[in-house]
């Protein structure tokens, strides 16, 4: 009778494994609908993926955006500068308008704001007038080019934003800039 006891306990155990060995913890489903841990990892966000925190990568992208988004890179990055005093285009600063108004003429859509800036010398109120100045007068280039003036809008911080806190030529001829924002597309 014992040994018949043992092999009943013995096949009992067998049989109760598989559900000893088991957990309890919560599946995730595969696919888009995943409830996620913490430790985890959504689809979109795995690297390779074509999609990064629900926005397309690099490689995902159309020829024409990468170009759309290259020149507007470009176009927000390249300031004219203003001798002292002076609110004037030069040649180059003519050269860079030229460009961007290129850029606007492919893109109708795009609004732009153009900031005047000036350096840390003379008074607030002066510095203020003359980068509005500077401002108008990069717009006012950009509408001889054939840019519709609506799209154009100015803004003057005079020197209370610099691109450059020295307080030398080097710096200041950074700061007598006019800089370009697209505000919409």
């Amino acid at each position: 009778m014992r040994r018949t006891t043992l092999w009943f306990v013995a096949a009992l155990m067998l049989a109760a494994l598989p559900w000893l060995s088991t957990s309890c913890a919560k599946k995730a489903v595969q696919g888009e609908e995943a409830v996620v841990g913490p430790t985890e990892t959504r689809p979109m966000d795995r690297p390779g993926s074509s999609v990064v925190g629900g926005r397309p990568t690099e490689e995902t992208l159309s020829a024409e955006e990468r170009r759309r988004r290259e020149a507007e890179a470009s176009f927000t990055n390249e300031d004219i500068h203003f001798d002292f005093d002076k609110y004037d285009l030069s040649a180059r600063a003519r050269e860079i308008l030229a460009n961007k108004a290129y850029f606007l003429k492919q893109y109708p859509n795009v609004k732009i704001l153009i900031e005047g800036h000036c350096d840390e010398r003379g008074t607030a109120e002066y510095n203020l007038a003359l980068g509005e100045r500077r401002a108008n007068s990069a717009k006012q280039y950009l509408v001889q080019l054939g840019v519709s003036e609506s799209r154009i809008s100015t803004v003057s911080y005079g020197k209370e934003r610099p691109l450059d806190p020295g307080h030398n030529e080097a710096a200041w001829s950074k700061n007598r800039r006019a800089h370009f924002v697209i505000v919409s597309r």
